[in-house]
């Protein structure tokens, strides 16, 4: 009975996982997955020009 019910969540595990790399691969996910790669490239530097020129900050 261990070894049916092991074999059964095994099965629905599986399914669930390639289930979501289906979804997260799909053409109508594409515009959303290339947006949020380049959010790193987005965000604000953490230092100003100053900073990043060597000057002393104050």
């Amino acid at each position: 009975m261990l070894g049916i019910l092991s074999a059964f969540i095994t099965a629905i595990s599986m399914a669930t996982f390639f289930g979501i790399v289906w979804w997260a691969c799909s053409r109508g996910r594409q515009s959303a997955n290339r947006e949020s790669a380049m959010l790193p490239f987005a965000l604000p530097d953490e230092f100003g020009q100053a900073q990043q020129d060597g000057a002393k900050r104050s």
